[in-house]
């Protein structure tokens, strides 16, 4: 019979804890005290909660191009010789230019038909192939920002008319530094807020019970689009790598001292 009473008592319990929590985000804690049962509420959202922003900026020492070759002809034969042999004078052009080979990744290649509705005596409007189109895009790494206007000329002249270069985006090869920077200034942000809540409050700030942080980086494209070259060009084109925004955002919870 007690050992009925024990496990009703224990049934009980556990569905109390259960509707407790389904209640809210408290966290249930179960303890004993000379032999008594009690139950305590710990809620994460007791103390004060501050969010902080730190924000640095880099300069950028790596330019990521993304450029090829599109070839349009009648047949996918023909089309694919020609970007073929376009797109091989453009990727030795890179390497002339001090591209390593681990910095130039395929980044798509297709062949698509080319076609247009015609209408046909006794068929009536019908969909005609009219030729075959053949795109071969690379993503090239280019470590030396200088030579990003003279790695552009050079292509251009490779690939002639058949030369695509579709972004231009730059970035710097360890942002490291640059995020733990901008997560210091975040921090000391987020916590000259919370002192100075707690001392409008009139409260006493404890320890940090809860800490979550997100990083964003910025990395803007010049250039984004369609560029053909039906000439090569006069002069060298210019490039301007500005500047690079890494930022951090923490959320903390500090704790109130009784």
């Amino acid at each position: 019979m007690k050992k009925q009473w024990i496990i009703l008592i224990g049934a009980v319990v556990l569905v109390v804890a259960i509707a407790l929590v389904g209640c809210g985000s408290d966290q249930v804690k179960l303890s004993t005290d000379n032999g008594e049962l009690k139950i305590s509420l710990d809620s994460q959202s007791q103390g004060i909660w501050v969010n902080g922003n730190g924000k640095v900026y880099a300069s950028p020492d790596i330019a990521i191009l993304s450029l090829g070759i599109e070839v349009q002809e009648e047949t996918v034969a023909l089309a694919q010789a020609n970007a073929s042999e376009a797109m091989n004078k453009v990727i030795d052009t890179l390497k002339n230019q001090g591209v390593a080979d681990e910095d130039i990744q395929t980044q798509q290649f297709n062949i698509s038909k080319i076609s247009e509705w015609k209408v046909v005596y006794g068929e009536g409007e019908k969909e005609v192939i009219t030729g075959y189109r053949v795109t071969n895009i690379v993503s090239v790494k280019v470590r030396d920002i200088n030579k990003v206007g003279v790695i552009i000329d050079a292509v251009a002249a490779a690939g002639g008319d058949l030369t695509r270069i579709d972004s231009i985006g730059f970035t710097v090869d360890d942002p490291t530094p640059y995020y733990e920077e901008a997560r210091a200034q975040a921090v000391e942000y987020a916590k000259a807020k919370a002192e100075q809540l707690a001392e409008l409050s009139g409260v006493e700030l404890g320890k940090p019970s809860y800490i979550s942080e997100s990083t964003y980086y910025s990395s803007p494209n010049y250039y984004r689009g369609d560029m053909s070259f039906d000439a090569i060009p006069a002069a060298e084109t210019s490039i301007s790598p500005g500047e690079l925004e890494i930022s951090a955002t923490v959320q903390i919870a500090f704790a109130i001292n009784d």
